[in-house]
């Protein structure tokens, strides 16, 4: 796999390819593009799409992104925590965005420091970095289970 670079992710951008809506310039990086929040809860807690809320020490949280994502048949991407988040104590684990996929993306993350930790709305929180497949797939996200096809906001397991 190759990972695409700013001027590559520009171009499948335009053709299509791939979809990062809405996009913002300022948010490209030289080897992905940087999503915002849209969207904040705390299970069994509090949720704001609106402002900042904080984390308690030792909580986990959901972060929905402002960007709805799709990676077309011969692309797929990965998601890394942006390091300043890292710095404050946030520890994330994030999945694989598969070939085929579309929809809002849900971000699941632990306060592991010792401080509360303040995550405001339109915040950039993580980079998603796309590849591009060595074959385009034989079936799609989309087409094999597509669980969380199409998802808007926070979007908890179904299972």
């Amino acid at each position: 796999m190759t990972v695409l670079s700013d001027k590559s992710i520009i171009k499948l951008i335009a053709n299509k390819e791939i979809i990062i809506e809405p996009f913002k310039e300022t948010n490209l990086t030289p080897n992905g593009y940087d999503l915002t929040v849209s969207e904040i809860e705390i299970p069994n807690g509090e949720k704001t799409s609106k402002g900042k809320l904080r984390i308690p020490p030792n909580h986990r949280f959901a972060i929905s992104t402002k960007e709805i994502i799709s990676c077309g048949q011969n692309h797929c991407a990965q998601l890394w925590l942006r390091t300043s988040w890292a710095r404050k104590g946030l520890i994330c684990s994030f999945g694989k965005i598969d070939s085929g996929f579309k929809g809002n993306l849900t971000l699941l993350g632990l306060n592991s420091s010792e401080d509360e930790v303040n995550i405001e709305i339109g915040n950039t929180f993580a980079q998603i970095v796309f590849e591009k497949l060595s074959t385009p797939a034989d079936e799609l996200y989309s087409d094999r289970s597509g669980n969380y096809q199409n998802q808007k906001g926070i979007t908890w397991s179904k299972e």
